[in-house]
């Protein structure tokens, strides 16, 4: 992974190009991050950069965390995450979005908004029956669920009503547009997942 940084989502709005076109934009606040610690193949299996994002008072990290921001000489963080740098960063170093360019592609990864409980209709696009010549209570119902003898129960995987959104969602191969480094901002063409304020992930891979 050449590049990857956390960030959170401030909300969407347009910007104008050289041609005078309109850009749709989401603004991501990305960064400073922190690296806490480093993993390595002798001691962990595995290596990777442990990061750390966003300051939050010392009374709101648990024990364990306090000893590794502690061990860091870090300020406590509200998230703490890790990925696999081509290269590696020392404990303490700063990561910014200095790293990307306008021109980029990325993928941007979020928790998608969590829409609670909710029928077939908005949760999976179904249709609804008629509103007239006595069809009675049911127009937004799902409807028969499986047969009665065979099999007899219902089937994995039926479309029904429940919980949806608040799932991890990556949306590929955005591009950025510009990068303003004083003030740790990324502007990405299009839309990402989650709602404003919530945490994303902007990344390389390639």
């Amino acid at each position: 992974m050449k590049k990857a940084i956390l960030g959170k989502k401030l909300g969407m709005t347009q910007i104008f190009d050289e041609t005078g076109i309109a850009v749709p934009v989401t603004v991501i606040v990305a960064g400073p991050m922190t690296v806490v610690r480093n993993k390595t193949q002798e001691r962990d299996g595995y290596d990777a950069t442990v990061v750390a994002f966003e300051d939050v008072p010392e009374r709101k990290v648990n024990k364990p965390e306090k000893g590794l921001f502690d061990k860091a000489g870090v300020s406590p963080k509200k998230y703490v995450k890790e990925f696999k740098y081509d290269s590696a960063y020392e404990v303490g170093a700063v990561i910014t979005c200095e790293m990307f360019a306008a021109g980029d592609v990325v993928d941007v990864s979020g928790v998608t908004k969590g829409h609670g409980f909710t029928g077939a209709i908005k949760r999976w696009n179904q249709h609804r029956l008629k509103m007239t010549h006595g069809t009675g209570p049911v127009h937004r119902s799902i409807g028969s669920t499986g047969s009665n003898s065979t099999p007899s129960k219902v089937i994995k995987g039926l479309h029904m009503a429940g919980r949806y959104g608040h799932e991890n969602v990556t949306i590929k191969n955005l591009t950025v547009v510009k990068v303003d480094a004083e003030k740790n901002v990324i502007l990405v063409r299009g839309a990402v997942p989650g709602p404003k304020g919530g945490l994303v992930t902007v990344k390389v891979n390639a």
